[in-house]
């Protein structure tokens, strides 16, 4: 529903709330699996990530207010697939440099096409457009502090994959400790 692009705040369809639902779910379920499963204290990030994805996303299928914006935000998953080849590639350790090195591209347009760039779009339509008051102010904070995440994530995806030699501190231990954006 591409017209839906023109009212971010009050646009709505069936297909976008059942979307914005069921993702819902799935963060919660990986919220549940990762504290169950004794992972949280190498998943800090993950948590404190579903915890901003969760309230927000309640908060718009309870009042049915910026359910385009959350359908927008949705598209960073879209590059989730190519990060997780690469985690998988480093993993198996795949002998096929090639296909690491054409993975490592695939990825960057990946994440600036449905990561950087819709994030940077609805940051600056809710700083100029949304009363900063209520719901607006939530939703708002919450998108700076997913701005703060996603360039985190990105200047270690730079690091590693591009600039290895910025990866190691003075020390000559890893910058950032054992994160997957690094190994």
């Amino acid at each position: 529903s591409p017209e839906l692009l023109s009212d971010i705040q009050d646009g709505y369809s069936v297909s976008g709330h059942l979307l914005v639902c069921f993702s819902s779910g799935y963060f919660i379920h990986d919220t549940l699996d990762i504290i169950f499963n004794h992972q949280s204290r190498s998943s800090w990030e993950y948590l404190v990530h579903h915890a901003m994805a969760i309230s927000a996303f309640v908060s718009l299928i309870v009042t049915g207010r910026f359910l385009v914006a959350a359908v927008l935000l949705l598209l960073v998953e879209v590059s989730n697939i190519f990060l997780t080849v690469r985690m998988l590639l480093k993993m198996s350790n795949v002998p096929s440099p090639a296909l690491y090195e054409a993975n490592k591209y695939i990825n960057l347009v990946m994440y600036f096409a449905f990561r950087l760039a819709p994030q940077a779009y609805l940051t600056w339509y809710f700083l100029r457009y949304v009363e900063v008051q209520g719901q607006g102010a939530f939703l708002t904070a919450n998108l700076l502090l997913l701005d703060a995440m996603i360039l985190m994530y990105f200047s270690r995806l730079l690091r590693s994959d591009f600039f290895p030699s910025l990866r190691k501190g003075s020390a000559g231990q890893d910058v950032d400790g054992e994160k997957f954006l690094i190994d």
